[in-house]
């Protein structure tokens, strides 16, 4: 099952300020070394956030061009250890496309594989499941919308029933129907997958959506009532963030803040 969407051509970044000195290997083009650079740059924000699941997980970036070809991350390195060149060129069945002498996950890259294929508008996949969003996803309600941050989520949530560990590929057009046209795919009991059309936007959902969790995980251990919004403040919050995130370059700087914040406390990432 495909869903229909509006394809969105592929935006390279440019380099971030204050990067780190790494030499181009020859056989790589500057666009994909371009899109290396700043994935790298994002296995280190995720793990520089506390968000990773030790060596599990994916963050993928779609290359430039008509072919489904796709960045992730050698299978078995910590996040800290990605670097631009040894990221994985794949496939839609998850298997390298160059020489590595590391391996890759196909089965690991099915969520990732499935949302690619099927949404042309979305280039860069995360799933995490952190502590906060592990417990939300396992909640009947879910996601509240009632915080600053989970206002801004409304609407833009599809969600997934578990069906155990996600490795078979007779679970995608179940999933992808779960997603439809929205960018966040809550997967019950497991985790979260968003997915935009950049990297750069991509953290930025990343990183609303775990701010909503970890806001409303405490405001449920605590007494009282919350102050419910309305349905219009809801949909008011979810469309301006969209605006901001769609035409200002507001997810860009943010990411490029953040890891300018990395590195002044890390140094240089490789």
């Amino acid at each position: 099952m495909t869903t229909a969407t509006a394809a969105v051509p592929v935006s390279i970044p440019a380099p971030a300020m204050g990067h780190n000195s790494v030499v181009r290997p020859a056989h790589i083009g500057e666009e994909e070394w371009a899109l290396r650079c700043q994935l790298a740059d994002c296995y280190h924000l995720v793990d520089f956030m506390g968000w990773t699941e030790t060596i599990f997980n994916h963050i993928s970036a779609r290359l430039p061009g008509p072919a489904h070809h796709y960045l992730v991350n050698p299978f078995g390195l910590n996040y800290t250890e990605v670097t631009p060149a040894n990221l994985l060129k794949v496939g839609l069945d998850g298997e390298k496309l160059e020489p590595s002498p590391y391996d890759a996950n196909p089965a690991g890259f099915a969520l990732h594989s499935a949302i690619h294929e099927a949404r042309d508008d979305i280039h860069c996949v995360i799933h995490t499941h952190t502590t906060e969003v592990s417990a939300i996803v396992q909640k009947k309600q879910a996601f509240s919308h009632n915080d600053f941050y989970g206002a801004q989520l409304y609407g833009r949530v599809g969600y997934h029933a578990f069906e155990g560990i996600t490795l078979f590929a007779d679970e995608k057009p179940r999933m992808l129907e779960s997603l439809g046209n929205k960018h966040i795919l809550v997967l019950r009991n497991h985790g979260i997958a968003v997915g935009e059309s950049s990297i750069a936007k991509t953290f930025f959902l990343l990183w609303t959506v775990q701010r909503a969790a970890e806001i409303q995980t405490l405001a449920d251990s605590m007494r009282g009532e919350d102050v419910e919004l309305s349905t219009e403040v809801r949909q008011k919050c979810s469309d301006l963030t969209a605006m901001l995130i769609r035409d200002s370059g507001f997810a860009v700087k943010f990411f490029d803040a953040m890891v300018r914040k990395m590195r002044a406390a890390r140094g240089p990432g490789w």
